[in-house]
C-alpha cells in the first residue's frame, strides 16, 4: 500500500521500479529474478542520473548484454537498436524508450535452457585460453546444470574464475556474472 502510493506520486526515476508480491518471494527462481531486477534498476538510475552520455549508454547496453539475452534475446535487439539510432532522438526520450524496454526485458524469466545458451556464449571468449581438459570440465559443469542437477552459480563461479585468472576484460564487467552483491548467495538455490 505505501510502496503503491510512493510509486504513484513519486518523481519519474521511479516509473520502471520492479515490484513483487511478497509470497511470490518464497520461490527462490522468483525471489532470484525480483532481485536482480532490482540491483538492474539500480545501474540503470545510477546511469540516467550520471554525467549521461550516449558512450556511458553504449557501455551499460555492453555490460548488460548477457544478463539480458538470458531473459530476452528480443528486447536485447530491440535495445541494440536503440542504442544504435540514439543519436538521432532525444536523450530524454531515449533514457525513457530504453529504461521501458531494460526494464520490461527482464520480467521474462531466465530459464535453464537461457542460461544455458549464455554460459555456452560465454565460454566461446574462453575456448582459444582453455585447455582441453578445462574445457570439458567447464562444459560439463553447464550440462549439469541444464540438467538442473546443480544450482547456477556453480558454472557462474566456474566460468568467472577463468574469465579474471584470464583477463577476459569483455566479460569482467558483464552484470551476468555480478548482478547483485555476493554476500545474497541467491543463485545458490536456482
Amino acid at each position: 500500500m505505501v510502496l503503491e502510493c510512493l510509486l504513484r506520486h513519486s518523481p519519474k526515476h521511479f516509473r520502471f521500479f520492479p515490484t513483487e508480491d511478497e509470497g511470490r518471494l518464497n520461490d527462490p527462481r522468483i525471489r532470484e529474478n525480483f532481485i536482480v531486477k532490482v540491483f538492474s534498476f539500480y545501474r540503470l538510475q545510477a546511469l540516467f542520473k550520471q554525467n549521461f552520455s550516449l558512450g556511458a549508454l553504449v557501455k551499460f547496453h555492453t555490460q548488460q548484454k548477457f544478463l539480458l539475452l538470458a531473459h530476452s534475446r528480443k528486447h536485447y535487439d530491440t535495445l541494440g537498436q536503440l542504442v544504435a539510432k540514439s543519436k538521432s532522438m532525444g536523450i530524454e526520450i531515449l533514457k525513457v524508450k530504453y529504461g521501458e524496454v531494460f526494464m520490461e526485458a527482464l520480467t521474462f524469466k531466465a530459464t535453464p535452457k537461457k542460461n544455458t545458451d549464455v554460459l555456452l556464449h560465454m565460454m566461446g571468449f574462453l575456448k582459444k585460453i582453455l585447455s582441453k581438459e578445462e574445457k570439458k570440465d567447464i562444459l560439463s559443469v553447464i550440462e549439469d546444470y541444464r540438467k538442473q542437477l546443480l544450482p547456477l552459480i556453480v558454472p557462474i563461479t566456474l566460468i568467472r574464475h577463468h574469465v579474471s585468472k584470464h583477463k577476459i576484460e569483455y566479460l569482467i564487467g558483464q552484470a551476468y556474472l555480478n548482478p547483485h552483491p555476493k554476500e545474497l548467495m541467491l543463485r545458490n538455490h536456482v
